[in-house]
């Protein structure tokens, strides 16, 4: 029997047609770092995919594709995916899901030995917190050291990100000492060991930091204010304590030049 689309097109004559690349392909990307609303609001505005989905139907999706997991946040591997028309929603989520799930059984095997983690997930969900806390890929691997040493030392993550995560849509940017003091099941200021789940979804990158964290005594990190997303790293509190001081000079100067001052 011979299968053919609407267009009376075979299902060989097709497949010939996408090896030839007479098919038109469209792209779609996911972004690292982003969480699980922003990516079904891009998917709902793209156009070019056809929307069948909704938040309320996560439960079914991820019970189809045999997710362990029962919430979607980290699932799906930031990567750019080329689909021809008529590609659905569902179609590009069960691709992310599959390719983040065959990214994770292939780094998984080859971690570094005596990790604070595990399992897969665990190691998904400190990736997650390494993506959101630096875009610099000659820092991932450095600040999971610092996160790994944490939790080998029972000590809090004090990461701001999962803070911002607990908070929810209700976040307006500007994080103050009372969202660091409410606990949540996401807050590490409050609560020790790793967040509940993922809170981003993380590149391979971060992935592979997780799991390969750089080796050291540092145990602090803060941002530089210098502009350029790096962060300066500390063994001792006291040492931490100096560069947060000097991240906010360099943020009061910053506002200074702003405002037109000397």
């Amino acid at each position: 029997m011979c299968i053919r689309d609407s267009s009376g097109t075979s299902a060989r004559q097709l497949l010939e047609q996408f090896v030839a690349g007479d098919v038109r392909q469209y792209s779609f990307t996911i972004v690292e770092g982003w969480n699980y609303r922003e990516l079904i609001s891009a998917l709902a505005r793209d156009e070019r995919i056809v929307s069948t989905f909704t938040v309320d139907d996560w439960p079914d999706l991820l019970d189809s594709m045999d997710a362990e997991a029962s919430f979607p946040e980290g699932l799906f591997l930031p990567e750019t995916y080329h689909f021809p028309k008529g590609t659905t929603d569902q179609d590009l989520l069960r691709q992310a899901f599959a390719l983040q799930r065959k990214a994770l059984a292939e780094e998984w095997p080859a971690r570094a030995t005596g990790l604070p983690l595990q399992s897969p997930y665990e190691a998904l969900i400190l990736a997650s917190i390494i993506e959101k806390e630096t875009a610099k890929a000659d820092e991932r691997a450095r600040i999971a050291g610092v996160f790994v040493r944490r939790l080998q030392k029972n000590m809090r993550l004090q990461t701001d990100p999962t803070v911002i995560y607990g908070v929810g849509e209700n976040f307006d940017g500007d994080l103050t000492r009372k969202h660091l003091r409410t606990d949540t099941p996401y807050n590490t200021y409050t609560r020790h060991g790793l967040p509940p789940t993922p809170i981003a979804m993380p590149g391979r990158a971060a992935i592979r930091a997780a799991l390969h964290p750089e080796e050291g005594t540092e145990l602090f990190f803060v941002a530089t204010g210098l502009g350029d997303g790096s962060h300066e790293f500390s063994d001792t509190k006291d040492q931490h304590d100096a560069a947060v001081q000097r991240y906010l000079a360099r943020q009061r100067a910053t506002r200074s030049n702003g405002q037109g001052k000397p």
